[in-house]
């Protein structure tokens, strides 16, 4: 009986009602202030030239319409490699990309964080230097490396520049050595190789890092713009769009279309994910 009054005591106390609608409150007004770039650019889409330049700028379209949409359709047809062609190495290059680091970033990591080997510190401190500079600052020496090995203007050029991203390896490898010992001894016991611990046992139990890490690449890889490919037909749907926008103020309509086009697969893509990420996490806590 006490321990039943202790925990409704505590309850009271820490549960107010009128704490619990304040908190609501607040965090519904925190996610619709949040919320409103989304629905600005969503609505920009929409709207007619005449209330695209309406100043100060309305959030919400009062008439709706797809000329934008139609604008740019036409701007694409007249290019010289069909629109279909920019989405497919987009495509390619988000899917591909995504998928090898994940692989690569994963089998760099496994060894980092769970074995003991000489010059194990080393080489994480310098992953985690990497992760200082930007990758405009490692651009120029890219280009050269690319060049010199003969890969300019192809499609790899753009992919490898992906796959070597330093920040997969660091975030999976943190979350590896969270790993429980007890779990990763009982498989060699009972004699899986590392292959099989890492394909069966690591990976799964650190889902999140995973699944976090695919949201970024593809916001990364989806609006990419590689400046080691010239030919047109090697080209990303961010470089062609960005070539229609160079038109001036005449396609804000076209641009407005453009944003929502870029923007809607990475939206999309955390949207899918977001109740996987925090469901594993949730059910991710395991102790020695």
């Amino acid at each position: 009986m006490r321990q039943k009054t202790h925990k409704r005591t505590s309850a009271r106390i820490n549960r107010s009602r009128a704490g619990n609608i304040v908190t609501m409150f607040f965090l519904l007004a925190l996610g619709a202030f949040m919320l409103l770039p989304l629905v600005f650019v969503v609505s920009n889409a929409f709207k007619p030239l005449d209330e695209l330049f309406i100043y100060p700028p309305k959030l919400l379209v009062n008439k709706p319409t797809l000329d934008n949409f139609r604008d740019m359709a036409k701007l694409m047809n007249q290019s010289w490699v069909p629109f279909s062609r920019y989405l497919f190495n987009t495509v390619s290059l988000t899917a591909l990309g995504t998928l090898l680091h994940l692989i690569f970033a994963s089998l760099a990591a496994y060894p980092l964080a769970r074995h003991q080997f000489p010059g194990r510190n080393l080489i994480f401190s310098a992953i985690v230097l990497s992760l200082m500079f930007s990758p405009a600052v490692t651009q120029i020496p890219s280009y050269i490396i690319i060049s010199d090995i003969g890969l300019l203007d192809t499609f790899w050029a753009t992919l490898l520049p992906a796959i070597q991203y330093s920040l997969g390896l660091y975030l999976i490898k943190q979350f590896m050595e969270t790993l429980p010992n007890s779990v990763i001894e009982a498989a060699r016991i009972d004699g899986a190789s590392e292959w099989r611990i890492w394909a069966s046992i690591a990976m799964p139990m650190v889902k999140p890092a995973w699944l976090t890490l695919i949201i970024l690449m593809i916001q990364s890889l989806w609006n990419t713009i590689s400046p080691y490919t010239y030919s047109e037909e090697l080209k990303t749907m961010p470089q062609a769009l960005s070539q229609i926008l160079s038109g001036g103020i005449a396609r804000t309509g076209v641009s407005a279309a453009v944003s929502l086009i870029m923007l809607s697969v990475p939206v999309i893509t955390f949207i899918c994910s977001q109740s996987r990420i925090i469901e594993t996490m949730n059910s991710s806590g395991m102790k020695d």
